[in-house]
């Protein structure tokens, strides 16, 4: 692939949409530790990155909206350092916790937390690294 500074340069890229873009990226920031790389229009869209990794956070138009509450559509995973640590953060920032840090037989710790406009995102710390044969996974290619 081309880089290209205009996108991120993940290979996956989840668009997220919120009612209010610059409220989204200041609480995304103040929870959850995300940072602001592009700007596009004051209202319309931006780009987040976390380590590698990066979002897009998109305004609501057309036939974009938010999840209603209560409705789960999808999820994003993000990697951290400390799991604990990260979710008293976001919990200080008003994260609804609906999950607390749990540890898993294949090597993550991991929370989940709903973000202000009803997202799931689920963060993971590795404990260990484990074959997924070892807690009933099966590997199917290397690659």
């Amino acid at each position: 692939m081309k880089p290209n500074r205009s996108i991120p340069a993940s290979t996956v890229i989840p668009v997220l949409i919120y009612p209010d873009v610059r409220a989204a990226v200041a609480w995304l920031g103040a929870a959850f530790g995300f940072v602001e790389r592009v700007r596009i229009g004051e209202a319309h869209r931006a780009q987040l990155g976390y380590g590698e990794g990066a979002v897009i956070v998109a305004d609501t138009r057309k036939d974009r909206c938010p999840p209603r509450p209560g409705e789960v559509t999808h999820s994003v995973m993000v990697r951290v350092d400390d799991v604990r640590a990260h979710c008293e953060q976001a919990r200080g920032h008003g994260a609804r916790i609906v999950m607390e840090p749990t540890d898993f037989e294949y090597g993550e710790r991991q929370y989940a937390a709903e973000d202000l406009a009803g997202h799931q995102w689920t963060f993971s710390q590795t404990l260990a690294d484990v074959a997924p044969e070892e807690w009933g996974g099966q590997s199917v290619s290397a690659g």
